[in-house]
């Protein structure tokens, strides 16, 4: 059983399916695999092995699994600590204050019921920056995550403890979500596949937000299709509504597409890229040339030019908006010395923002938003990095204690890629088709157009057996 968390969740499902292993060998093991490496890493911030012992040996011993009705039934699971949860759960949103005074829910969200549904036992919670505001998992409420790939190194955020978690080998799945590049920039630093999905197409009806999409990270394309398809589809209370397709997404793994118009684009406009991310663009369009695909570099000038500065004003007025939150779950304001210094100054700022200028900057932003949909109308699919540097160490994403807004340009340098189609709506999905010199991974990013995760998965697909990942481990 050494091997178990070599496989991805499909593959543990389809050994519990055939009955040559049982949920509970497969829980067993996911255990011994967070004690020993959980030490060192700090992925998982609160457990119940108990509740997931128990959980599994109340399933059958043989039973569906793979392409079944329950996919992943006995696959261990983690969740970020917010967004979807379970009942009886922890709910700290990273923050001290929620920690100190013990908050759990007492409900299932829809999508983590349908977690549920799927077949997944949960063992735990992930960590995450503070309210999920920062590309970097180091709060002070449960302290930093170290990257499997290297342990001095972040794995990014906000999904970082659960991408720290998957790509160690203590489960093979785990949740995550994304308002501005949470799945992807954790997926693109540890390794992993991490999908965005169109917006509307997973059930969030607890959520105003235009920007956050809720999924998971996985080590495979095959198990982000099959967990979409488990749990695609919004519900009459979401604000947001995709279509859910005909044929499932699983279906669309082995379709070949093409040829496709692909635009490449590695320019950061104010932001510097590093060239190993770059480099590992270039590679990937000439991994798509190969299967037959025409690529085509572009500019940066729609994208990431002036008109973009919108959606930093707005981040500042949606941490604030978190921030308040958080005192409504306690029943009483925060106090400074309760809020990361990062967060709470952002919210001083964007709290000052009057109705009046909010709406109107929601406004710009459509109109923006929209530009980018007219401009990438012009292609099947965009390439571009996920993030815009590779790993970097924990201690270069302290916020500075005098300033902490200083950190910001940092921030946007990592996430400059992937928070404008948060903006947009559209699909777009982190690969790790390249490495560093040293080893470290780079994730290459794949959007397309709205309601075409289909597509993604079919391209991210090919991708996958032309320069397969699968057996690349950190450890």
């Amino acid at each position: 059983m050494t091997d178990l968390h070599e496989l991805d969740a499909t593959g543990q499902a389809e050994l519990v399916a055939r009955g040559e292993l049982t949920a509970r060998e497969l829980v067993d093991h996911a255990i011994a695999r967070i004690e020993a490496r959980n030490p060192e890493l700090n992925a998982v911030i609160w457990s119940d092995f108990d509740h997931a012992r128990a959980a599994a040996d109340a399933l059958p011993a043989e039973g569906n699994g793979g392409d079944g009705e329950v996919p992943f039934r006995g696959v261990p699971f983690l969740i970020k600590d917010i967004g979807a949860t379970q009942a009886g759960l922890p709910y700290w949103l990273g923050n001290r204050a929620l920690k100190a005074a013990g908050v759990r829910r007492d409900t299932d969200t829809e999508l983590g019921a349908r977690f549920r549904s799927a077949g997944l036992i949960t063992l735990g919670k992930t960590n995450l920056p503070e309210v999920g505001s920062s590309p970097t998992t180091q709060p002070l409420s449960c302290g930093p995550t170290a990257n499997p790939w290297d342990t001095a190194r972040s794995p990014a955020g906000s999904s970082g403890g659960s991408a720290a978690a998957v790509a160690s080998g203590m489960v093979p799945i785990a949740h995550a979500n994304d308002g501005g590049g949470s799945t992807r920039l954790p997926a693109a630093w540890c390794g992993l596949v991490g999908l965005k999905p169109t917006r509307g197409l997973v059930a969030n009806p607890e959520s105003i937000a235009r920007t956050t999409s809720e999924l998971a990270v996985t080590k495979t394309v095959r198990d982000t299709a099959r967990l979409l398809d488990a749990v695609c589809g919004a519900t009459d209370a979401d604000l947001y509504v995709a279509p859910v397709p005909d044929r499932p997404y699983t279906a669309v793994l082995d379709r070949a597409d093409g040829p496709l118009r692909v635009a490449m684009l590695t320019d950061g406009g104010r932001w510097d890229v590093d060239p190993e991310c770059v480099a590992g663009v270039e590679a990937t369009a000439r991994l798509l040339t190969g299967l037959g695909h025409e690529v085509e570099p572009v500019g940066s000038e729609v994208l990431l030019g002036e008109g973009s500065a919108v959606n930093g004003r707005l981040w500042q007025a949606g941490i604030a908006r978190r921030v308040q939150a958080l005192g409504e779950v306690l029943g009483r304001p925060l106090t400074e010395d309760e809020v990361d210094p990062y967060n709470w100054t952002a919210a001083e700022r964007g709290k000052s923002m009057p109705a009046a200028d909010y709406v109107a900057a929601m406004e710009e932003q459509q109109l923006w938003a929209m530009s980018v949909i007219e401009w990438s109308a012009g292609w099947d699919l965009l390439l571009t990095p996920t993030a815009g540097t590779p790993p970097l160490t924990t201690e270069e994403l302290w916020p500075p204690e005098a300033k902490p807004w200083k950190i910001g340009p940092t921030y946007g340098r990592i996430g400059a890629f992937t928070l404008p189609f948060n903006v947009t709506g559209q699909p777009a999905i982190s690969l790790p088709l390249h490495r560093t010199e040293s080893g470290l991974p780079v994730g290459i990013q794949l959007v397309a157009a709205m309601n075409r995760d289909d597509l993604l998965l079919s391209v991210a697909a090919d991708l996958e057996q032309a320069a397969p990942w699968a057996d690349l481990y950190p450890y």
